[in-house]
């Protein structure tokens, strides 16, 4: 079965975003291996923040060719967007309103690579109480926000996890990788 990986950026206080809703703070560098990373996968889940705010994005024309190429692997990614809100997302995204584990489950048994949840603190907070996520990997990055969003917000219960990797980078960047135990 597919594994759904919840890759995302976090600060040394365990925020996703800064108080402003801001990401500047996140350090983008080649070292960190992330074409590699967009390889091993080939469905995105999305919450509907993160759809809107990435979904579609361009990068503009003064870009560095390494952000391109970045966005042009994400967007040869099939894509999921989890909203009660959404009325529609733009073909051939996928819309799922309800019934989120069974649709989750059928997606993972489907053929293909793993699956990217890229979504905020609010549907990484749903699949990680739904048991639904296989691997955390969190780059956790050398700066201290002070306020923001924080990853984990209305956690039910307690989930202990087993470490899979930890790789540090030149930048101070440290990627960690655990699995919840099930």
């Amino acid at each position: 079965m597919r594994k759904v990986v919840l890759d995302l950026a976090i600060s040394l206080d365990g925020f996703i975003e800064g108080p402003n809703g801001e990401y500047d703070w996140c350090i983008m560098d080649e070292e960190f291996g992330f074409g590699e990373f967009l390889d091993s996968v080939d469905t995105i889940f999305f919450g509907r923040k993160s759809y809107e705010l990435w979904g579609n994005y361009i990068p503009g024309p003064g870009s560095p060719d390494s952000e391109k190429e970045i966005w042009s692997q994400t967007h040869n990614k099939r894509k999921y967007v989890f909203s009660r809100t959404l009325q529609s997302v733009d073909s051939p995204t996928i819309l799922i309103k309800e019934n989120i584990t069974d649709e989750v489950n059928k997606i993972r048994k489907q053929q293909g690579k793993d699956i990217w949840l890229y979504g905020g603190a609010s549907l990484v907070s749903t699949f990680i109480n739904l048991g639904i996520v296989d691997e955390l990997r969190l780059a956790v990055h050398p700066i201290i926000l002070g306020a923001g969003k924080p990853l984990f917000q209305n956690i039910k219960e307690r989930v202990k996890a087993k470490h899979v990797k930890t790789k540090a980078f030149s930048s101070g960047v440290v990627l960690l990788c655990y699995q919840p135990e099930k």
